[in-house]
């Protein structure tokens, strides 16, 4: 039988003589095949005016060379393995990574000056950002030069003195033969390609692809599997999930995952967790673990807490390894708001209640995303829970509207806290676990049912709370009248200049002003055409009781709402009574005088420790309520701290940052 013999292969590559040695290299391993080689320009050797440290596309070199190989004009492209677009035009395949024979950067200069001897000011020229910012980090005192061109042409830059020097990738000299262009070899950190010569060709081309695949290097690579672990639960790791386990080499595990659990695989353990304010490594440098142990050839598993593709990293990882032709594969797992919705039943859509839910990003709160739908569940929300709620009343939704805080979802310790954003806007949480916030009228569903919580209240009176759960009372502080001596200046008569208004910060103010009324019997024409205003409904339902109606009433039920009210109604040169505690801070005075009025305080009770006040166990308490910011002060000089694993709400901004300031 006669040998029939195969057809020329036909290559296509870019003109530049440094090309058509990469395309010698190539086929110097293949000293049997025959090939036909075509040289085009791409667009990147056209448009030399483009700045390679500009953003460029991502088939910037190889587009024409792609097009031929699609149109049937070529069979095969060579290329600089670096330069090729990810992922690469539909109908194409990577044939082939060559190994890299050298992967380091040199420097080429005048009179074979060092990079440590170049003179103050040298031009040094390279064509990329990243050898840029390397090169500043050892010489911030020369000057960088875009450069663009051939080798040879770059050489030449050199020698015509345009440049001092040059950085340029050593195995781009060593194909051209000119290595003795070179000054030194730079400690630099090079791209993850740099050297590789890549084949592509045509899908669907066993035959042809077979000839260069035997000198694949990815042959010897592991693959990546990007897999969810869920929310913490191991029962909820997925079948698959578990395959890749056992079939791993490694495993890259996070904060969220049982240590324990995983002791069961064989596999090398390597923990990268990442928590607020405590990164063990930086996605950086996780992307890199992960490169390099795919590159030595271990099947590689990155584990991840919920899905890696929810607030994960997950993307950034496909891309990293993507781009330097790691296969890569993901196995999805169970997002926490998901395990929230089954482990709590509160469903995040429900007919005639909810047909739209968004996941959020609750890190910044103040400036986490508000999305228009009917459930919203923030993840890593625990630190920003007051900043979320307060955001989203702003944004128009009803501040009552139902919110539940879930921490620890589907382990053990699970634990259910229900609240409002009414309430939420003044909460802090004092808690190491990861948290979820879920806002919507469906959590109603669920809190209707629920066993009522059990609160502590440490202000003077609890009335107001009844029907919120099971309340436990321990006042803390200790309200009284101020004595005659601290009420002595305002019985001395009229006084030489009327009050425009009187501000009430609280019920005692109220209560023990009008007390003092009645007994000083004071002249009360400097007060009597005075406007009234309230911090809140509390207080009001106080000054309803002396059927006095107020003129305007906080509208956050905080002293931030009062003074919000005369800023925006550009309210100055106001004379201002203001009856309070004797340690009423002096926020709202402060303010209130800032926007130019005269403010009067009049301290008609005292606000002291209880020395009554007995320890409780916190343990069995949901929520603590917090009436001041003395009651936050009380409760931490009787207890040494604030608790963790509970909810702790304040009535009122000012409590709030007090709260705040313990927590943080």
């Amino acid at each position: 039988m006669q040998n029939v013999k195969m057809p020329d292969i036909r290559v296509i590559a870019r003109s530049s003589a440094l090309s058509q040695m990469q395309v010698k290299e190539v086929f110097s391993f293949l000293p049997e095949v025959a090939y036909q080689l075509t040289c085009v320009e791409s667009f990147g050797d056209r448009n030399k005016h483009i700045s390679l440290m500009s953003h460029i596309d991502a088939d910037f070199f190889t587009r024409e060379l792609d097009d031929a190989v699609l149109n049937g004009n070529a069979d095969v492209a060579v290329h600089s393995a670096k330069d090729l677009p990810c992922p690469l035009p539909g109908g194409l395949e990577l044939y082939a990574l060559f190994a890299a024979q050298d992967k380091t950067d040199a420097l080429v200069s005048r009179n074979r000056l060092s990079l440590s001897r170049l003179p103050a000011g040298a031009r040094v020229g390279t064509s990329s950002a990243t050898r840029k910012a390397e090169l500043l980090q050892l010489r911030p005192d020369v000057t960088v030069v875009s450069i663009r061109g051939t080798i040879e042409e770059r050489l030449a830059q050199v020698d015509n003195g345009y440049i001092d020097a040059l950085i340029v990738a050593t195995c781009a000299l060593k194909r051209l033969g000119l290595e003795g262009r070179i000054t030194g070899i730079l400690p630099f950190k090079t791209h993850a390609l740099q050297g590789n010569l890549a084949v592509t060709g045509r899908k669907g081309e066993p035959e042809l692809k077979a000839i260069f695949t035997r000198f694949d290097v990815r042959k010897t690579y592991g693959r990546v599997t990007l897999v969810g672990f869920g929310p913490g639960n191991p029962d909820l790791l997925t079948v698959g999930g578990d395959k890749a386990l056992n079939d791993a080499d490694v495993i890259f595990h996070d904060d969220l995952i049982d240590s324990a659990f995983l002791d069961k695989y064989r596999a090398e353990k390597i923990y990268v967790g990442k928590r607020k304010g405590k990164h063990s490594h930086s996605q950086d440098v996780i992307n890199e673990e992960l490169y390099r142990s795919a590159v030595s050839g271990r099947n590689t598993v990155r584990l991840k807490g919920g899905d890696p593709m929810i607030f994960a990293h997950g993307r950034e990882e496909i891309d990293f390894l993507r781009s330097r032709l790691v296969e890569t594969a993901v196995i999805p797992g169970i997002s926490s708001a998901i395990a929230l919705a089954a482990y709590t039943y509160i469903p995040l859509t429900h007919r005639g209640t909810s047909s739209s839910v968004a996941f959020v990003a609750g890190h910044p709160g103040n400036r986490a995303p508000i999305p228009n739908t009917d459930t919203i569940v923030y993840y890593m929300g625990g630190a920003n829970i007051a900043a979320i709620a307060a955001g989203l009343i702003a944004d128009g939704r009803d501040a009552d509207t139902p919110a539940a805080l879930v921490y620890n979802v589907s382990l053990p310790g699970q634990a259910t806290y229900y609240s409002s954003l009414r309430e939420l806007q003044f909460s802090a949480v004092k808690y190491p676990a990861p948290v979820l916030v879920v806002i919507g009228e469906t959590v109603a569903l669920e809190s209707r049912r629920a066993d009522r919580q059990n609160i502590l209240v440490t202000g003077v009176t609890s009335e107001e709370y009844a029907g919120y759960g099971h309340i436990v009372h321990t006042p803390l502080i200790k309200i009284q009248k101020s004595g005659n001596t601290a009420m002595e200046r305002f019985t001395t008569g009229k006084t030489d200049t009327p009050y425009d208004w009187i501000v009430f910060t609280s019920r005692y103010g109220v209560r023990y002003f009008h007390e003092w009324l009645n007994e000083a019997k004071p002249d009360t024409r400097s007060w009597a055409n005075a406007r009234i205003a309230s911090t809140g409904k509390t207080t009001t339902a106080e000054l309803n009781k002396y059927n006095i109606h107020p003129d305007m009433e906080s509208a956050t039920g905080s002293a931030e709402g009062l003074t919000a009210f005369f800023r925006e109604n550009a309210l100055t040169g106001q004379t201002i009574l203001l009856p309070r505690s004797d340690r009423g801070l002096k926020y709202l005075s402060d303010t209130l005088e800032a926007l130019g009025n005269k403010v009067t305080d009049m301290p008609v009770y005292t606000n002291t420790i209880n020395p009554e006040a007995e320890r409780v166990d916190l343990s069995r308490f949901d929520k603590i309520i917090f009436t001041s910011p003395s009651c936050v002060e009380a409760f931490v000089r009787l207890y040494g701290s604030l608790p963790e694993r509970t909810l702790l709400t304040a009535r009122g901004k000012t409590t709030a940052n007090k709260l705040k300031t313990y927590i943080e």
